[in-house]
């Protein structure tokens, strides 16, 4: 099989398919013919090695797993002996490394689920890292509610598309922050109210939230707090990586240091994979309350032009490798 491999930190254009061979699934796996699969930031961080902060935990020197990508989506080919949730012929969505690659082994009882009819394997692998960091974002640790008030700054990017629709389906009232070309898909998403950053500082709005989920970061706390209610609470999940020794976790440390200063309530979290969530996100999917945007679509054969383009061009929602 074709697999997306780097056997050392590099450009996210030197990305390299390899020839590999097919995995086997154990009693407790299930096989995968992966037909799409999605980027996210972890995965170009895993290309880049960059923030360095990071390589403890994905190898000091070079990466300790060669194969890239987590978001799948594709077709059951083979199951373990264990598993009676799937069976070959299944259409199914989830995340594990090694996913972009014709083929991908999951464990049955971890992030992999039954992929909606009504949705496309490219819409479907779009799903998994994003949208679960989003659901737990505002849910989990926003403690989001119905009715209340939460502003997304950053709503045009993989997780912001996903949380304003999130919100939304948990009954909030969203505010989504974005740049004047995403303008129209925030509404188109359901956005209750648009800040086009580029005419309009939100934090000088005069309005007041229960939550602000900060994906895009860039912002001190002393202008974050201005829009924040008594009782509120700053989730952060993102931010800027030009930092090449922190990345967005520099953002997030003067946060949380300008938050203790006043009180403030700041989190910051990596999202859990799991499959209760997972099947959250599907029952989203299959009602029509959640969607993916696509920026643009590469072929396996890309896979380089598609890192490349996932950290030069500021997608709007996720760049999709189809296989």
């Amino acid at each position: 099989m074709k697999a997306a491999v780097r056997e050392r930190y590099c450009a996210p254009d030197a990305v390299e398919l390899r020839e590999l061979e097919t995995p086997v699934p154990g009693d407790e796996e299930v096989l995968v013919r992966v037909r799409a699969a999605s980027i996210n930031i972890a995965d170009w961080y895993a290309v880049t090695g960059r923030p360095y902060v990071g390589r403890p935990a994905t190898g000091l020197r070079k990466p300790k797993e060669p194969r890239l990508g987590t978001d799948y989506a594709g077709i059951v080919e083979a199951v373990g002996k264990d598993v009676t949730e799937f069976q070959p012929g299944d259409e199914v969505f989830g995340a594990r490394t090694g996913a972009l690659a014709e083929y991908v082994i999951a464990r049955a009882d971890r992030a992999i689920v039954l992929k909606p009819a009504n949705v496309t394997f490219e819409e479907a692998a779009a799903v998994p890292v994003a949208a679960v960091t989003a659901l737990q974002g505002l849910r989990d640790k926003g403690g989001l509610l119905p009715g209340r008030g939460v502003l997304i700054n950053g709503a045009s990017g993989g997780v912001g598309t996903f949380a304003v629709q999130i919100a939304k389906a948990l009954g909030a009232d969203v505010t989504a922050v974005c740049h004047t070309r995403n303008v129209d898909i925030a509404r188109s998403l359901g956005a209750d109210h648009v800040v086009d950053y580029t005419e309009e500082d939100f934090t000088r709005s005069g309005r007041r939230y229960d939550l602000l989920l900060d994906i895009a970061g860039g912002r001190s706390w002393r202008d974050c707090k201005r829009v924040l209610g008594p009782n509120a609470t700053f989730v952060a999940v993102g931010g800027p990586r030009r930092n090449r020794l922190l990345g967005p976790l520099g953002g997030v440390v003067r946060l949380r240091l300008g938050a203790m200063l006043s009180r403030g309530k700041v989190v910051f979290f990596i999202a859990k994979l799991t499959k209760e969530d997972m099947e959250v996100l599907r029952e989203l999917l299959e009602t029509g309350k959640l969607r993916s945007v696509i920026d643009r679509q590469f072929e396996l054969s890309d896979v380089g032009d598609a890192f490349r383009y996932f950290g030069e061009a500021h997608p709007r929602g996720k760049v999709v490798v189809t296989m």
